[in-house]
């Protein structure tokens, strides 16, 4: 359905003309290499709906499962995407290259940068850890950023820039995986616990931090589906068309891209095992293989590390008086004892309640597809969605290790090291995200699509 900006969960009895279901007569373009643009599938149910141009702050959502499909676009908006882009980008690199916060005790004075933190916890012999806080906050923020960049610069001189599915493509995989955010929530966290300890002074990395997350927050508007959508409108965008006939068996004959989202039409040619989609070349699947034997063979490796990510301590405190370990609870009971229960209540929800929450929500989810439940579809599909969303948040904790570990430096008065259970847990938020990821939802309206279709009471 389409709706405004304000209004895009209000739903008419019936569904106007261009939303119709994948069972409909829909007109095929002729000749068009086996695509289909007059098509746009829904991510999470499959449905097919017939496409439109959209009015300004419209979007279209499913009209099976609610989920968007796609928004209105500015036709300048590749100036736009320039401009936010080049600016997030400027403010990365002084984000990376200044202290963000320093720390005064007793005349000792430490400060730390990202790169710095990465630099302490690999010469304390957490090498995972460090890794993980630099793909996080480093890298894969720079190549969403540096790929977005480049193909908007293409965009808005009006053509497509050599890699381009290759580019739009990297943006789609590093935006899953870039935390800029949390991280900005870590180091956040971190200044207000550090306060009880030292003298903390900001630093202009703190402050490009901040303006970074403003930035990245505005770039995600621009989806690299609508910018594969824009090159295809540019001439001479697309390549001689071959005809292909449809094949027999698969679902109305289509395969959706899960990259660019484009509809294609099923290749009907044996023994030929995979199909490419024939505008960003990504291998096509009805579903994702073995999607429900992964899903549980990642949570059940997750659910087992996380108990020693809860017994262990994450990191160790050596000052004068001795060494003492702390645990993810004993952090959040010493911020809720303190003058900070906002904080505790934070990093309980992010730390614990939200790792649980992961488990049992994709356990759940796995297993009614596999028992091919046709339960309350939507409101699963809703729990998948859910489950996307948080599932990147539960880093937090190992940035704020990463920080502290970095700030608290003070030779015999006071050092802080990472601790075992500080891997146990970033290896629970990897091995959940990556669950989630394999898990297709479509599989849930599977058995609804084959027993007629069932909502919601």
């Amino acid at each position: 359905m389409v709706g405004n900006s304000h209004n895009d969960n209000a739903y008419a009895s019936n569904p106007p003309e261009h939303l119709l279901a994948a069972t409909s007569i829909v007109p095929f373009l002729p000749g068009s290499r086996g695509l289909t643009d007059a098509l746009v599938a829904c991510h999470d149910c499959g449905r097919l709906h017939r496409w439109r141009p959209l009015g300004r702050g419209e979007r279209a959502r499913c009209t099976r499962c609610s989920g968007e499909l796609y928004r209105w676009h500015d036709a300048r908006r590749p100036a736009t995407m320039v401009a936010v882009t080049l600016g997030a980008m400027l403010v990365y690199l002084i984000a990376q290259c200044f202290p963000i916060v320093s720390l005064d005790m007793a005349g000792l004075t430490t400060s730390a940068t990202l790169l710095g933190a990465i630099r302490v916890l690999w010469d304390e012999r957490m090498q995972v850890i460090a890794a993980m806080v630099f793909f996080f906050a480093i890298a894969f923020p720079a190549l969403e950023l540096g790929a977005l960049l480049y193909v908007s610069f293409g965009l808005w001189r009006g053509r497509r820039v050599r890699g381009f599915n290759m580019l739009l493509r990297t943006v789609q995989g590093a935006r899953h995986w870039a935390m800029t955010e949390v991280f900005m929530i870590g180091v956040l966290v971190t200044t207000i616990k550090m306060t009880s300890l030292a003298r903390v002074t900001p630093h202009p990395g703190l402050f490009a931090f901040g303006a970074l997350t403003v930035l990245a927050a505005m770039a995600l508007r621009f989806e690299p589906r609508a910018l594969w959508a824009m090159g295809d409108r540019l001439p001479g965008a697309r390549p001689a068309p071959v005809p292909v006939p449809a094949t027999p068996g698969l679902p109305s004959g289509f395969l959706t891209c899960h990259a660019c989202g484009l509809v294609n039409r099923a290749l009907a040619q044996r023994p030929r095992p995979h199909q490419r989609c024939a505008r960003c070349a990504t291998r096509l699947h009805a579903r994702i293989p073995h999607s429900i034997e992964r899903t549980w063979a990642l949570l059940a490796a997750a659910a087992l590390l996380y108990v020693p990510a809860n017994i262990l301590p994450i990191m160790y405190t050596a000052s004068i008086g001795g060494t003492e370990g702390d645990t993810i609870m004993s952090g959040v009971l010493l911020f809720w004892r303190g003058d900070s229960p906002g904080l505790a209540v934070i990093i309980f929800v992010a730390s614990i309640a939200v790792p649980v929450l992961k488990l049992a929500a994709l356990g759940v989810l796995a297993a009614t597809a596999q028992l091919r439940s046709r339960r309350a579809p939507v409101g699963r599909t809703r729990l998948y969605r859910l489950v996307e969303f948080i599932g990147r948040w539960s880093m937090l904790d190992i940035f704020v290790v990463a920080l502290t570990v970095a700030l608290v430096r003070f030779q015999a008065l006071a050092t802080i090291t990472p601790g075992p259970g500080a891997l146990a847990f970033g290896c629970v938020v990897i091995l959940t995200m990556v669950a989630s990821a394999q898990f297709d939802p479509r599989l849930i309206w599977d058995p609804v699509d084959s027993h007629g279709e069932q909502r919601d009471e």
